[in-house]
């Protein structure tokens, strides 16, 4: 073999071995640091609307489904009727609770986006059951879930005003 063959045979393989340490090192710091969250709608874009009055609704065919299934918007006394956002970056947000089921987490499409590094793409999610409960559930978090101090292990009832945190985010159900 000629010598000029030889030294492309190491540079094609140097070329290689770096291009590997360049991907190995980028998934890394994805897992380390997770995906770039960006902002969505015009309340944080323009700043046109202020942070109380900000509202998350579902999509408008889970929303007809909902109300078709049980027969009319029916809730018991005292039952919790929104989440308010009371601490982090996203202080003053409110969520209706209409029967749908609410994640939270980094991904763009979770129904509460969190700006926080301490939170998983797909962190949390609450859901009701079948009595009208509202039930919070780790979904395998890094950093975990905290309802009133105590981490989450399992699918745990929510009581009213209840602090349930992720990260620097504080949720709480109110009436």
């Amino acid at each position: 073999m000629s010598e000029l063959t030889l030294t492309v045979m190491r540079l094609g393989f140097l070329a290689v071995l770096w291009l590997f340490v360049i991907v190995a090192v980028q998934v890394i710091r994805s897992d380390l640091f997770g995906t770039r969250v960006t902002q969505r709608g015009a309340a944080r874009r323009g700043g046109q609307e202020p942070r109380a009055q900000r509202q998350a609704a579902p999509p408008p065919q889970q929303q007809r489904r909902q109300d078709s299934g049980r027969g009319g918007n029916r809730q018991r006394r005292g039952a919790p009727t929104k989440l308010v956002v009371s601490e982090g970056t996203l202080t003053g947000t409110t969520v209706a609770l209409q029967g749908q089921t609410i994640s939270l987490g980094r991904a763009h499409d979770s129904t509460i986006v969190l700006d926080d590094d301490y939170a998983s793409s797909r962190h949390a999610r609450i859901y009701p059951d079948r009595d009208g409960q509202w039930i919070v559930e780790d979904l395998g978090s890094t950093n975990g879930t905290y309802l009133d101090r105590t981490r989450l292990t399992t699918p745990t009832p929510i009581p009213l005003g209840a602090p349930i945190r992720i990260g620097k985010t504080v949720i709480e159900l109110r009436k």
